[in-house]
């Protein structure tokens, strides 16, 4: 169930049509000439993708102001992403993602350390696709806290 797929600069984005968190379906095909902010993150409403999520949140504005979209993405169903981004005030989609297809073909699926033991899982992984659809920016193995921050510089932004 893991992939040796790394996306680089300039690669087109795997297309993808998936669920949000109120069983929409919403396509990277509807932000075409738009600049998009795809993250995975391994679940739902853990400490990690807690804060992920709410540094996304609280940057929303100055990043749309800058003409970027932003979606999450997990294996998440809809119902436990509809209850995050509730309890979380998430001001964008959570996209469900149960049999791992586009996390695979993003590259977001594989071996990780966890605790000092090797496990397959999400990859947390952040993916700024141009107005084209190309990749602009991939970034693999992101930390949680400061990600945004960090984001933001690669981008310019600050």
């Amino acid at each position: 169930m893991s992939t040796s797929v790394k996306l680089e600069a300039g690669d087109t984005a795997p297309a993808f049509t998936l669920t949000d968190q109120d069983g929409a379906p919403v396509s990277l095909a509807d932000y075409a000439g738009k600049k998009v902010i795809v993250y995975f993150y391994p679940a739902a409403s853990t400490p990690g993708c807690t804060t992920e999520a709410c540094d996304f949140r609280d940057n929303i504005n100055s990043l749309k102001s800058a003409g970027y979209q932003v979606l999450g993405v997990s294996k998440d169903e809809a119902p436990a992403l509809k209850k995050f981004q509730s309890e979380q005030s998430l001001n964008f989609p959570l996209l469900s993602d149960p049999d791992l297809a586009v996390h695979n073909a993003y590259g977001a699926y594989g071996e990780k350390s966890l605790y000092g033991k090797t496990v397959t899982g999400t990859l947390r992984s952040t993916f700024v696709v141009d107005e084209t659809g190309n990749v602009q920016l991939p970034l693999y193995n992101v930390k949680a806290t400061g990600h945004v921050a960090s984001l933001r510089k690669k981008l310019g932004l600050d």
